[in-house]
């Protein structure tokens, strides 16, 4: 018995204080509310509703319906190379006048929520260059309407939109972009709707707060067209247009300064020696497939787009300086191998040489001792022969002096011949390498800074 009376007691305490907990809850919001605010100034929404035709514009058969836009950017965030496009949330502002609406209850605006625009005219406005976009919806719809006595409405809604943008990316990533966000109605011609921007749209709020990872937003200005179609008309058309500046720190880090040291590291095998043949080449082979590498690396985020870009450009100055540097080393080495050969076979041509000139001393020898014998056999022969000469050659000694002229021009002839073939050898003659690796460390650098002023001029002026 002491258990279900325990029970009653229970239940009778929660009772009373989930009374007394409703009231102090009723009484808070009372509170919030007001109990003492009239509300007999509200319009009747019913009434006013009445013979309302939501499908027809305000003013139907009369002059266009002017509708004044504004816009509030609440983030960018993502702006993408390789699709050509970027994500906006933005809060778009709509004003408009319809008469069917207006109301002399009172000056007050009324403020409406997003279940009471289904009942009204809005205008068709869509975004031109959007791929796609939504509304948001947490926790309600994003979405207000305020209502003025004398029936201007002002229609606001959260938005966002990926949309396209067309970038040059010829100077990549020493580029800027222009992106677009354009604004059209989709149904409505410019003989029943005109666009204008509103006048307190003379700066875009929140876009100057922006913050992006990869851009700088520099400029943006307001733009309006008139879009001229052949089958359906003319269209109304406002343009929010905004520069881009590309953040270079990111790039410079992470594709020039690892491009510039893979360079001067391959500068490192000119101070190695040419007969240490597997660091050199290593070394060269390394660079070169590392540069491949870092290239292929960086265009992976970049569409497969015809035009050469900066960023390509120095890659491909950088792979060139590499790959020079790994075939210094091999003209350099060749060049060292055909000197080797060459003194290789002139010392084989002295040996042959100093072989034949002794060989020669012993048969001169022998060949003096039987030639004694007849020396004076011919030097009585000769002087017989001498004498006969000088008197022949008494009466013309002229023929003496032509036959000594004939001499020295056939001489002078040989000594052209044998200069010109020293001179030849000499242009033939193989640099050495050291002298070959030596201009390299002088060559290289200078060049490659001259390369590297002529990229920067032409690409940030």
């Amino acid at each position: 018995m002491e258990v279900p009376t325990f029970l009653l007691w229970s239940l009778a305490l929660l009772f009373v204080g989930g009374d007394i907990f409703t009231r102090a809850m009723l009484s808070d919001i009372g509170d919030y509310v007001g109990t003492d605010i009239e509300i007999s100034w509200l319009p009747n929404l019913d009434d006013l509703m009445k013979g309302y035709a939501r499908n027809f514009r305000p003013g139907i058969g009369g002059p266009p319906v002017n509708v004044a836009m504004a816009i509030e950017v609440a983030s960018i965030d993502h702006i993408s190379e390789a699709n050509m496009e970027y994500t906006m949330t933005v809060f778009l502002r709509q004003s408009w006048h319809d008469d069917r609406l207006s109301y002399n209850h009172t000056n007050k605006t009324l403020g409406l929520d997003s279940r009471f625009v289904d009942k009204l005219w809005l205008p068709d406005t869509f975004i031109v260059n959007a791929k796609s976009a939504w509304f948001h919806d947490v926790t309600v719809e994003n979405k207000l309407i305020r209502l003025q006595p004398n029936g201007v409405i002002l229609y606001s809604s959260r938005i966002t939109s990926t949309v396209a943008c067309d970038m040059d990316l010829t100077k990549y990533p020493m580029d800027e972009q222009e992106c677009m966000l354009d604004l059209e109605s989709y149904g409505y011609s410019s003989e029943d709707i005109v666009y204008h921007w509103s006048d307190s749209q003379r700066h875009i709020h929140g876009l100057d707060k922006l913050e992006l990872s990869q851009f700088t937003i520099t400029d943006y200005r307001f733009v309006t067209e008139m879009m001229n179609f052949k089958s359906a008309g003319r269209f109304p058309r406002l343009s929010l247009r905004f520069q881009l500046r590309r953040n270079r720190g990111v790039y410079i880090i992470q594709s020039y300064m690892p491009s510039i040291l893979l360079v001067a590291m391959s500068w490192v095998s000119f101070w190695i020696s040419q007969s240490a043949v597997p660091a050199r080449v290593s070394l060269g082979i390394t660079t070169v497939l590392t540069m491949t590498t870092l290239m292929v690396s960086a265009r992976s985020s970049l569409p497969r787009a015809s035009a050469i870009k900066a960023l390509d450009v120095y890659f491909w100055i950088c792979y060139v300086f590499v790959f020079a540097a790994l075939i210094e080393y091999a003209f350099a080495h060749y060049n060292a191998d055909y000197r080797l050969k060459e003194k290789a076979k002139v010392k084989a041509n002295k040996l042959n040489s100093e072989s034949i000139v002794k060989n020669g001393k012993q048969a001169m020898v022998l060949f003096s001792l039987s030639v004694t014998g007849m020396n004076q056999s011919v030097m009585i022969s000769n002087r017989h022969e001498r004498a006969q000469h000088t008197s022949s050659e008494i009466p013309g000694e002229g023929g003496n002096e032509e036959v000594e002229l004939r001499r020295r021009r056939s001489r002078q002839v040989e000594e052209t011949k044998e200069e010109k073939k020293c001179c030849s050898k000499c242009v033939c003659k193989p640099i050495d390498a050291d002298t070959i690796d030596i201009y390299a460390r002088a060559v290289f650098p200078f060049t490659f800074a001259v390369v590297n002023v002529i990229y920067w001029v032409a690409y940030t002026m």
